[in-house]
């Protein structure tokens, strides 16, 4: 690390070498308000030089126009960068705000191929299911996703929002790589079976919204007052209302320790989220979003903080005090499935 870049984790048992803090690219595209693509290239690059190597998308991103976006930094960078992209949320015809969740084998290899062509790639490095169909067997849909490895189509296979049960029988079908799920200290609820299943298993947490959506950062105190009126977040518990005034006051332990090692409340969160590798003894690697090089610089250097025992215990009680769900459609995840 003495260039500056961070250092690395395995991708799941036998998998690649990756930058120990990946980077969500969907802002760029999708979700979080205006964008700038000439900012969020200059972020993509500015990330690469710093170690991160895993970039994450999705084709529901905008209706496949991040994966389109990012297709020409990919191409200057192949060798050096790992793709991570899902498929499970379509988008019905003729409604645009719809996402209707589809595991059946079909639509995998329909989506499958509009990624590849969308990416301008012949291989997708990790290819994950982004939400669970429970109608249709995790077996049959991790059958057919085994396939496209064995067709050279994808190299390792992920699940996103899935229980431990699930992750163990779609494990018995095909090894996978990595579990993608919210993990922040707003949201803490896959540590009860989810991290135990995947260390057991050999598989990396990828936590996506380690900074709960930016709301652990304080750049936002009330969505509803503070984003624009196409930011997804205003439509979010947590984020809005009585629920966001009492959600705010439990960034205190956070400022606390942010002052003591003169760094952001953001660097505090993401240093949390890392050093749950060595708390629960399993690869983690979070991939924060941002469109900003600045941000990805104070991201990254987080992974460089390490956290007191004192502090890990002022920090500790937050995630049971969240006041609100992460989604206003939690069927969207894999909570009451447990």
């Amino acid at each position: 690390m003495t260039d500056g870049t961070i250092p690395t984790a395995q991708l799941g048992d036998g998998g690649p070498q990756v930058g120990v803090q990946g980077l969500g690219c969907m802002g760029m595209s999708f979700a979080y308000g205006p964008t700038d693509a000439d900012e969020s290239r200059a972020t993509l690059e500015r990330a690469l030089e710093l170690g991160v190597t895993l970039y994450d998308t999705a084709d529901a991103y905008g209706a496949g126009e991040n994966e389109k976006f990012l297709a020409p930094f990919f191409k200057a960078h192949r060798d050096e960068v790992v793709i991570a992209t899902k498929f499970a949320l379509s988008i019905p015809a003729g409604d645009p705000t719809r996402r209707v969740i589809r595991n059946d084998p079909p639509y995998i290899r329909q989506a499958v191929e509009a990624s590849l062509k969308r990416l301008d790639v012949d291989v997708i490095d990790l290819y994950y299911m982004h939400r669970r169909d429970v109608n249709v067997p995790i077996e049959e849909s991790v059958g057919v996703m085994a396939e496209l490895v064995r067709e050279g189509k994808v190299r390792q296979l992920g699940l996103s929002e899935v229980t431990a049960a699930e992750l163990r029988s779609a494990q018995s079908v095909h090894p996978i790589a990595a579990v993608q799920s919210e993990w922040s200290l707003f949201s803490r609820d896959i540590e009860a079976n989810v991290v135990p299943a995947a260390r057991e298993l050999g598989v990396t947490l990828v936590p996506y919204s380690p900074l709960g959506r930016g709301f652990l950062t304080g750049s936002f105190a009330n969505a509803e007052k503070d984003l624009t009126p196409d930011d997804f977040r205003r439509h979010q518990p947590r984020f809005t209302g009585e629920n966001a005034a009492a959600n705010v006051a439990l960034l205190e332990p956070l400022r606390t320790v942010a002052e003591a090692h003169g760094i952001s409340l953001g660097q505090v969160a993401l240093a949390w989220v890392q050093q749950q590798s060595a708390v629960h003894g399993l690869p983690v690697v979070p991939i924060p979003g941002t469109r900003k090089a600045g941000r990805v610089e104070e991201n990254t250097a987080a992974t460089r903080i390490e956290l007191t025992e004192d502090e890990l215990s002022l920090l500790e009680p937050i995630a049971a005090k969240v006041a609100g769900d992460r989604y206003a459609d939690m069927t969207f995840t894999s909570a009451g499935r447990e």
